[in-house]
């Protein structure tokens, strides 16, 4: 069957575009609103059952659905492929978590990390014994060395606080406090030794002054002085000069020339590192890498 025109009439309806009579037949009829417009187009022969199909298939829509013009190209069909529940769950948990690890607003703020300064009980109940233990060996002198050296093992692990070691150890005011030399080990506290004589160093904060000396009672002393430096748990020392006493005579003073240049100490210079300092005892390491302890005294005259 071949047709030669379309045909546009205006009905109640609106604007019909019809075939010819013979296509009519078939019952095929469109509603358009395009304006009138002719073509020629060949139709495909169709049998009276899909005529009656097509034509149930071209009933006018209702007047909310788009209305389909028979020369425009039907747009291809968009495939939606769906997955099974169980896949979109896990996309969405998966996207999810991927937001909340990309989002640091999402993210689980830390736990607060304690302060070096902040000591369990445990190491703290470490410290004070360790520190009993010292403080009894400078009294009686008869404590094994072996608790020594682990006393001071335990009080250089601590790190503890130390912002006011220098004001504890050298005083507010010159000329400063005195400490006596009770025990030396080695840098890594396998051996150590009560010290054999009388050896007393001053530390005069508010002068920057340091004095360490070696009394040898009616036989003399040799003393050291100079200036200090202190910068965090650090205390660097440059001496100036030496005095010696023998006898009755008067001391003999000698110059080190380490005053000449009056640059403040640093640590190219000799130095202690101190771990522990309270109104008795004090505790630090050389520069050697020696670990030796103080207990407060008189000054000596």
């Amino acid at each position: 069957m071949r047709v030669t025109k379309w045909q546009v009439v205006a009905t109640d309806r609106g604007t019909e575009l019809t075939l010819s009579t013979s296509a009519r037949r078939h019952g095929l009829s469109f509603l358009s609103t395009a304006a009138t417009h002719t073509c020629d187009r060949e139709l495909p022969r169709l049998s009276p059952m899909a005529a009656l199909s097509s034509a149930s298939l071209l009933r006018p829509p209702s007047t909310f659905a788009p209305v389909l013009s028979p020369f425009r190209k039907p747009p291809p069909p968009h495939l939606a492929i769906r997955g099974s529940p169980h896949r979109r769950r896990g996309r969405r948990r998966l996207s999810l978590a991927a937001s909340s690890a990309a989002s640091p607003d999402l993210e689980k703020e830390p736990s607060p990390s304690p302060s070096p300064q902040e000591k369990s009980p445990d190491d703290l109940s470490a410290v004070a014994e360790s520190v009993k233990v010292l403080k009894e060996a400078a009294k009686t002198r008869k404590v094994p060395s072996p608790e020594l050296l682990s006393a001071l093992a335990k009080i250089k692990k601590a790190k503890l606080d130390t912002s006011n070691f220098l004001e504890t150890l050298g005083g507010t005011e010159s000329p400063g406090r005195t400490w006596m030399l009770i025990f030396t080990a080695k840098g890594r506290l396998e051996k150590g030794q009560y010290f054999p004589v009388t050896a007393v160093q001053r530390f005069d904060a508010a002068g920057k002054r340091i004095e360490n000396g070696v009394y040898l009672g009616p036989v003399g002393s040799l003393t050291f002085e100079g200036r200090l430096s202190w910068k965090k748990k650090i205390l660097a020392f440059i001496f100036e000069r030496v005095r010696i006493k023998v006898g009755p005579f008067g001391p003999l003073e000698i110059g080190l020339g380490g005053g000449d240049d009056g640059r403040e100490p640093s640590t190219k210079d000799p130095f202690f590192v101190w771990f522990y300092v309270d109104e008795e005892i004090a505790v630090a390491q050389g520069r050697g890498g020696g670990v030796a302890y103080w207990c407060r005294c008189k000054r000596v005259p």
